[in-house]
C-alpha cells in the first residue's frame, strides 16, 4: 500500500471510476421547457487515476451521437474540493468547472453554465455507487437554484 493510499482526506473519492465502464445514456432533447422527451443512447468510458489519486481523466465514447468527451478532476488538498472540468469533441472548448465534494457516499458538484444563451446552475450528482456500477446525473436550474431540471443521467456498468 502506497503513502497515498492511506490518506482519507477525499482525494480518493473517484477511484470507484477507475477502469473501464459500459454507459447507458439518458439525455433530454429539449432542455428548460418541460419536456419528457429522452434520447437513450450507450456508450463507453475509461477511467485514470493520476497522481496519487489528486487528479483522475475519463474518455467518454458515444458513438451513436457521433461524438466524445472528456472529464478531468483535480482535488484541491486545502480545501478538500473537487473541480471537474469537462470538454466534447463537437466544440473543443474546455468548460467553466464545477466544485464539490462526496458526502455520505453521495457527491455533488455545483457551477455556472449557459444553455443555449440562457445562464444557468448546474450540478452533477454521483449516486448509488458500488464496485459494479454508478449513476451520474446532470441538472440545470433556470431560476437562480429555486428549482433544478435534470437533463443527462449515466448509468455505469463495469466492463469485465
Amino acid at each position: 500500500m502506497t503513502a497515498h493510499a492511506k490518506i482519507q482526506d477525499g482525494r480518493r473519492d473517484f477511484d470507484f471510476l477507475k477502469g473501464r465502464w459500459t454507459v447507458l445514456h439518458r439525455r433530454l432533447t429539449l432542455r428548460g421547457a418541460s419536456s419528457d422527451d429522452w434520447d437513450e443512447f450507450s456508450g463507453t468510458s475509461c477511467c485514470q487515476t493520476l497522481m496519487g489519486g489528486l487528479c483522475n481523466v475519463d474518455e467518454n465514447d458515444m458513438p451513436a451521437r457521433g461524438f466524445q468527451g472528456l472529464t478531468f478532476r483535480t482535488f484541491n488538498i486545502e480545501r478538500r474540493e473537487w473541480s471537474i472540468y469537462w470538454v466534447n469533441s463537437t466544440a473543443g472548448v474546455l468548460q467553466e468547472p464545477v466544485f464539490g465534494r462526496f458526502e455520505d457516499g453521495v457527491g455533488r458538484f455545483y457551477g455556472v453554465d449557459v444553455d443555449n444563451g440562457r445562464p444557468v446552475k448546474v450540478i452533477y450528482i454521483w449516486t448509488d455507487i458500488t464496485p459494479q456500477s454508478a449513476h451520474w446525473a446532470q441538472a440545470f436550474s433556470y431560476d437562480a437554484g429555486r428549482s433544478w431540471e435534470v437533463n443527462w443521467t449515466m448509468e455505469f456498468a463495469r466492463a469485465e
